[in-house]
């Protein structure tokens, strides 16, 4: 059993700005698989940092942890302008990832906010709650075991998969179901697919597409989203998610473009690349788990 007093112990490496960024990130991670109030409430209290990415991913750890205790505080930052639009997007991924409908008239307003991740994201959000209505049943578990914006589509066929993900005419809900059937299909047709998914859409959609090649870990992707990180044009919310995906996939061929951008100008990007370094460290050592925040503190005890 954890005690309080270790979940707190947790909790205040996460807060504390004077830690390295690493470390918070896997005290994140330890509270978000320790569940219960007393996590989420100190996961809350860290959305007055700076740090955008450390923010963002606070909200992910929320919404995958679909404790209603959270929705209050995903709310208040999603309403919060003063927050980053990856931020707020963030939130409002969350409140549907939860998916308690309660929430789904504060979904439908912020369809609409001017900053147009924030209005896809709550699009996406209010389409993935209308259909746990309809079909009054959660999607099948994620091979990833995570919670995703939308629920894979029924088709098996990757060209056809691949037809509907690159077509802009469809609705984002649609592309992102053929997203997730290729993801769950897996294999280098799929793999190489969504890669072709980072030169199409909206910047929200090609982040997604980076998150779910870092799922995937296939090294069959990292040309392109080594071109996507280092293109100074695309969206910095894009190119941290490529980062991220690289030091996921954590082959020898990613190592030098992470260590080339760890000192890139936007902090986003940087951040995400020092995150990812330690993730590419993690996942070619010998540490039996990434959220080790508990491990830590029981051996220093």
């Amino acid at each position: 059993m954890v005690t309080e007093q270790e979940v707190e112990a947790i909790g205040r490496t996460l807060v504390d700005a004077a830690q390295p960024l690493p470390a918070r990130f896997r005290a994140l991670f330890t509270l978000r698989s320790l569940g219960g109030r007393t996590a989420v409430d100190w996961i809350s209290r860290a959305f007055g940092d700076g740090s955008a990415l450390l923010k963002h991913e606070l909200a992910y750890c929320l919404g995958q942890m679909q404790d209603e205790a959270a929705i209050p505080v995903l709310i208040r930052v999603l309403e919060d302008t003063s927050q980053e639009p990856m931020v707020r997007h963030e939130a409002g991924e969350a409140l549907g990832a939860i998916g308690n409908p309660k929430v789904l008239d504060i979904l439908k307003r912020y369809s609409e906010d001017p900053v147009v991740e924030v209005a896809e994201t709550c699009q996406l959000a209010v389409r993935r709650l209308e259909w746990l209505q309809e079909n009054k049943q959660e999607p099948g578990a994620s091979p990833y075991l995570s919670v995703d914006p939308a629920p894979p589509a029924e088709e098996t066929d990757v060209a056809k998969l691949r037809e509907t993900l690159l077509d802009e005419s469809r609705t984002l809900f649609d592309r992102y179901r053929a997203m997730f059937a290729l993801r769950n299909l897996g294999g280098q047709a799929a793999v190489l697919a969504l890669a072709d998914g980072l030169r199409s859409g909206s910047a929200l959609f090609r982040h997604e597409i980076g998150y779910v090649l870092g799922q995937m870990q296939d090294e069959a992707c990292v040309p392109q989203l080594t071109a996507a990180l280092r293109s100074r044009t695309e969206s910095p919310m894009v190119r941290h998610e490529c980062a991220e995906a690289l030091g996921s996939i954590a082959r020898p061929s990613c190592l030098e473009t992470l260590r080339a951008f760890a000192h890139d100008e936007e902090r986003v990007v940087r951040e995400s690349c020092e995150v990812a370094l330690d993730m590419y460290e993690y996942e070619n050592g010998t540490q039996f788990q990434y959220a080790d925040g508990l491990c830590k503190l029981q051996a220093s005890a």
